[in-house]
């Protein structure tokens, strides 16, 4: 990772040369960046990049929740917004699953938004009560194959990265897991803890706490490499015996489609910048992240991929909206 965030910086400070005069004086006034979702790691990486945002370029940045629909309000009021930089948004997987799991939407994410910047990646923690005696995912899995509808597992909702970790594993595995959807992590991660759900697809910041108090057993990470905060849960691919499985949440910025080129590489310059200061890092590190950074090029190519494959699991799985 630190040579990803040393390439990163190399790459901002070559873009920034070559911006023209005008971009640099870019912002001209107050710049947003909506978070389309209640309290959780976006907003929480929005404010930290808002705070560090404010004196680089001369103007406030300040954060905007418009949660609802599944993040569709503030995607769509950040889509339809004027393309001049000055409202920008934060979001994750929903950008790019929401067109399979809803009939219409109002905008098309990879036509209405253009990506700034990848800020962080959060993998998931597949997660057991205590109660259910379950040492081992392999040992979930096959219990799970046998009786299909024993175990339920709840999520903020269909397209998170928690109901996608789980169907991604019935896909790989054919273990069968009832969707739960709640209105927040909260609710879902609550009635975890006391029993009332047998199974969890977890951010580690929210399993972290409750696997080192015993309240939750940790079985695998969703993501292709072990976190050293969990050092000694595996990866789902090394607990079961695979090397195809990945879903892990990320978050990026985004502007609105036809923001000038020069803008958005002002953005980009920026920010990348601030993934080499140590006290975001220890931010986006303490929310479970891992700091990313990088083109905007990498992050539309991130999209453009994980929209094709989490459908085809959309699909197979037959989830919906809530």
């Amino acid at each position: 990772m630190q040579r990803r965030q040393l390439l990163a910086t190399s790459l901002a400070l070559a873009g920034s040369a070559a911006l023209p005069a005008w971009a640099q004086s870019y912002p001209s006034k107050t710049v947003r960046i909506i978070v389309p979702a209640l309290v959780g790691s976006a907003d929480v990486f929005a404010r930290a990049l808002a705070q560090r945002l404010t004196p680089v370029l001369g103007q406030t940045v300040m954060v905007e929740q418009k949660p609802g629909a599944g993040t569709n309000i503030g995607n769509d009021f950040v889509a339809k917004a004027a393309p001049d930089g000055h409202t920008l948004l934060i979001n994750g997987l929903p950008l790019v699953t929401n067109s399979a799991l809803f009939t219409s939407l109002p905008y098309n994410a990879m036509r209405d938004l253009v990506p700034v910047i990848e800020v962080a990646e959060v993998t998931n923690v597949v997660t057991v009560h205590p109660s259910l005696n379950v040492s081992s995912l392999k040992e979930l899995v096959q219990l799970a194959k046998n009786d299909p509808n024993r175990f339920n597992h709840g999520t903020p909702g269909a397209g998170s990265s928690g109901h996608l970790s789980a169907e991604l594993l019935t896909v790989k595995t054919g273990a069968k897991f009832t969707h739960v959807p709640y209105q927040g992590n909260a609710q879902a991660t609550n009635d975890l803890v006391s029993g009332v759900l047998q199974v969890g697809f977890v951010n580690l910041p929210v399993a972290l706490q409750l696997v080192k108090a015993g309240r939750l057993k940790a079985l695998a990470v969703t993501g292709t490499r072990r976190t050293p905060l969990l050092a000694d849960v595996p990866t789902v691919n090394e607990a079961m015996g695979i090397n195809d499985y990945d879903l892990v949440g990320w978050f990026g910025i985004l502007a609105p489609a036809k923001t000038p080129p020069e803008v958005v590489q002002r953005l980009n310059t920026e920010i990348n910048k601030i993934m080499s200061d140590p006290s975001f890092l220890e931010i986006i590190r303490g929310a479970g992240g891992d700091p990313l950074g990088g083109t905007s090029a990498v992050f539309e190519s991130r999209m453009r991929r994980d929209e094709a494959r989490l459908g085809e699991v959309i699909r197979l799985s037959g989830a919906k909206a809530n």
